[in-house]
């Protein structure tokens, strides 16, 4: 296995689908330029991580 490949991705048409959800609109192109540069800090991985091995192989 490849210690640099993508496992999980979130692309533009994802936060478009939230925001059209969510806000009845589409973003920006300043507004999607603010989520790429933010996105990451409120993404729990770690958590993400330990949840799927705990129910998967443990």
């Amino acid at each position: 296995m490849y210690r640099e490949k993508i496992i999980y991705s979130i692309n533009i048409e994802d936060l478009q689908n939230v925001a059209d959800q969510e806000l009845a609109r589409e973003l920006t192109e300043d507004e999607l330029k603010i989520l790429e540069n933010k996105l990451g800090d409120y993404i729990d991985w770690y958590g993400s991580i330990a949840t799927a091995l705990d129910d998967i192989i443990r």
